[in-house]
């Protein structure tokens, strides 16, 4: 993994760590570092055409912007690298209902329409196995479970253990 980072084929988003004191634009730019300025710029683009709040924010101090905006800022910065897969560890944290729906379906149409792949550590299991395509159960760090998102959401232990959803009432 360590040498798929390196060649940046995988991003790892961990929490926003948006660089607070830079614009939105500088934070994107950050992503952008080993690429020429006219592939900076068309990736600029492609960010702000999946992301056009950040658009409108682009010059404001990313430390002054919402959670949400944070958050679509990080996903944008690693989106810059042109990487195949991301990583990101609970993008829903500390987020509105209603961004985190917004941030999913990004992801997703990411996923569809750029061939990114995304592994994501989320707790919200509701909203990850809504947008997933196969899903991992984790306990103490063990793989519990483990199948299409689709049975694993349909599936009574998990939704009795994992969705707070029981048959029996």
């Amino acid at each position: 993994p360590a040498d798929l980072v390196k060649r940046g084929v995988v991003q790892v988003m961990e929490g926003r760590r948006c660089f607070a004191h830079l614009s939105v634009e500088e934070n994107l730019l950050t992503g952008a570092y080993t690429r020429s300025g006219t592939e900076a710029r068309e990736g600029l683009e492609k960010v702000y055409t999946y992301f056009p709040r950040l658009k409108e924010r682009r010059h404001s101090q990313a430390g002054y912007t919402s959670g949400g905006e944070q958050q679509m800022t990080a996903i944008g910065r690693a989106l810059m690298a042109k990487p195949t897969m991301i990583l990101l560890d609970e993008p829903s944290m500390g987020l509105a209902p209603q961004i985190v729906e917004e941030i999913f379906g990004i992801v997703q149409d990411l996923n569809r329409k750029e061939r990114v792949s995304f592994l994501l550590a989320e707790q919200n299991t509701m909203v990850a196995l809504r947008f997933a395509h196969y899903g991992y159960i984790l306990e103490n760090g063990r793989v519990v479970m483990d199948g299409e998102a689709s049975d694993l959401s349909t599936n009574e232990d998990v939704k009795e253990f994992y969705l707070g959803l029981s048959t029996a009432g």
